[in-house]
């Protein structure tokens, strides 16, 4: 089982960019898309269902703003939209959908900004996402996340750590959240396979820094321990172009 997560950075203008193209190409059995920034009446039926997918959609109020979508060839078991968070949910940033052996959270999580104005939303979502995360697993359900994550973890996630230590995404206070999230054995997929440095899911635009491979690692796969075992890879591709940030894909045992 293939699946594919990708912060698109406006799904209509990755479709200019061959969003498509790539999809058709990759043929998953799942993608998560992240910064949607569409309401489904928005689009045309190859972007609400893109190859005859099954789609959910989670939309921000806010219109052209945050939003997440989860295609996959099977319908899931159940879908939910949010976390049954009014703060959280109103920005269009989780997507909930259960398969049978597992359940797939689709995330977006907030950017705290140049002046760290959002620090104290995104410590707010990162808490009570973490929250629910458990509270699945209490349940015995098996998680997968996979998403845009807004931080990168550790100085290996980044080209330019010590530059970056005061910059949103590498603040103390989101990286001790990560530490948080890992010491409750939560799976990073990507590591679990690659622990060299070098290795990134989003460039700024500025000219040469995507050339350079001056990156950070801030998208994600992570798993709970008990669901390990069945996986075979996770790789970035960062040779796929049409967003600042690439995909990355998820290969399961079946």
């Amino acid at each position: 089982m293939k699946i594919l997560s990708w912060n698109v950075n406006g799904i209509r203008a990755a479709e200019r960019k061959g969003f498509l193209d790539w999809f058709a190409t990759e043929h998953p059995d799942i993608v998560c898309v992240q910064e949607t920034k569409a309401q489904p009446e928005q689009l045309e039926e190859n972007l609400l269902h893109p190859l005859g997918y099954h789609a959910s959609w989670h939309s921000a109020k806010k219109r052209g703003y945050s939003g997440v979508a989860t295609f996959s060839k099977r319908e899931p078991l159940a879908i939910r939209e949010g976390i049954g968070d009014d703060e959280i949910d109103a920005e269009g940033r989780v997507l909930q959908s259960e398969f049978a052996d597992f359940t797939l959270i689709n995330a977006y999580f907030p950017n705290s900004q140049r002046d760290h104005a959002r620090l104290d939303y995104k410590l707010r979502f990162c808490t009570k996402m973490l929250a629910h995360l458990e509270a699945l697993r209490e349940r015995g359900q098996n998680v997968v996340v996979c998403g845009d994550f807004n931080i990168a973890h550790r100085p290996i996630d980044l080209r330019n750590p010590k530059q970056n230590e005061t910059n949103a995404g590498f603040l103390p206070e989101e990286r001790a959240w990560m530490d948080e999230f890992v010491a409750l054995q939560y799976v990073d997929g990507f590591r679990l396979f690659c622990p060299e440095p070098g290795h990134y899911t989003w460039w700024s635009y500025r000219p040469g820094v995507r050339e350079k491979n001056i990156g950070w690692r801030i998208d994600y796969f992570f798993v709970n321990p008990e669901f390990q075992d069945r996986l075979q890879s996770v790789v970035h591709q960062p040779q796929v172009l049409g967003s600042d940030h690439c995909p990355l894909a998820l290969e399961l045992k079946r």
